[in-house]
């Protein structure tokens, strides 16, 4: 058996969690669990669903209220663009998969239910 190359007693670090913020409701948390939005070389806006498109980006919660505030103009000034009545409707059409509770306001009444 060949040795091992991790000392016996050696702690182990824990991995860095890239954190975020939403851009609507400016709640942090992990990188996970947001969506990025980044704006596109023509002046648009698109949906990031991987987070590795080149370009300016913006964070949003998985929260329908967020994405509307989003359409409505929190997303102009993260992004610095001005969202056209397409973009609105795409970012709408596209939160609207989404949950209709802010995340804490779910958390908090899934616990109360157990």
């Amino acid at each position: 058996m060949p040795p091992t190359r991790t000392k016996p007693n050696a702690q182990v670090r824990a991995r860095h969690v890239p954190q975020r913020t939403c851009v609507a409701c400016r709640r942090t948390g992990d990188q996970r669990t947001f969506v990025r939005l980044v704006r596109t070389a023509d002046g648009g806006v698109a949906v990031d669903e991987r987070g590795r498109a080149p370009g300016r980006g913006a964070y949003l919660c998985r929260a329908v209220a967020c994405w509307e505030r989003g359409a409505k103009g929190a997303l102009n000034a993260a992004l610095r663009v001005t969202l056209n009545d397409t973009d609105r409707a795409a970012i709408a059409a596209y939160g609207a998969q989404f949950w209709s509770a802010p995340p804490e306001a779910r958390d908090a009444g899934e616990s109360g239910n157990a």
